[in-house]
């Protein structure tokens, strides 16, 4: 489990990230048109998982907005803002931000994935949504970066995962 805060308040997430060096955990999401995506529908690509709470936080749609801006412009990279929004709620914030770069993804129908990826809040009032992380897969499916935001209101080293896509 990792400890995290909300506003310095101590909370839990269900596990850890996966392993750098580890193959990617499976999923199975839903896009905003309802259908659903997993990582054959991204084959050969590199992954950028950008992991939040709520769309509906500042922080977590200035990253949305961010990950938009910088990373959806490195060749062979595909980034998919994943949250337990619903796919409506994801539609309708990227068409009213005009956000076309990204690809949102709904873990509604899929409460493994948090499980999978170690990242469902366990604790604390956001108990069940999803902690702010960044996954990093590189083609062939193997993790090659990771970062678990431990305050939750704090937004993910940017930096830090754009550099291992460079």
């Amino acid at each position: 489990m990792a400890h995290l805060t909300l506003k310095g308040n101590p909370i839990e997430s269900i596990g850890t990230l996966p392993a750098k060096g580890s193959e990617a955990p499976f999923f199975c999401l839903v896009k905003t048109d309802l259908s659903e995506a997993g990582p054959a529908d991204f084959a050969g690509k590199r992954l950028v998982l950008n992991i939040f709470p709520s769309l509906d936080t500042p922080v977590c749609a200035s990253s949305v907005r961010r990950f938009n801006q910088d990373a959806s412009s490195l060749d062979n990279t595909v980034v998919l803002c994943i949250s337990a929004d619903l796919p409506f709620a994801h539609k309708r914030f990227c068409e009213t931000e005009g956000l076309k770069n990204v690809i949102s993804l709904s873990v509604f129908r899929s409460p493994e994935f948090g499980h999978e990826y170690g990242v469902t809040i366990t604790t604390g009032p956001l108990k069940g949504l999803l902690s702010r992380a960044i996954v990093i897969i590189d083609a062939d499916g193997i993790v090659r970066y990771t970062q678990q935001v431990t305050e939750i209101v704090e937004e993910p080293d940017y930096s830090a995962a754009l550099k291992v896509l460079a």
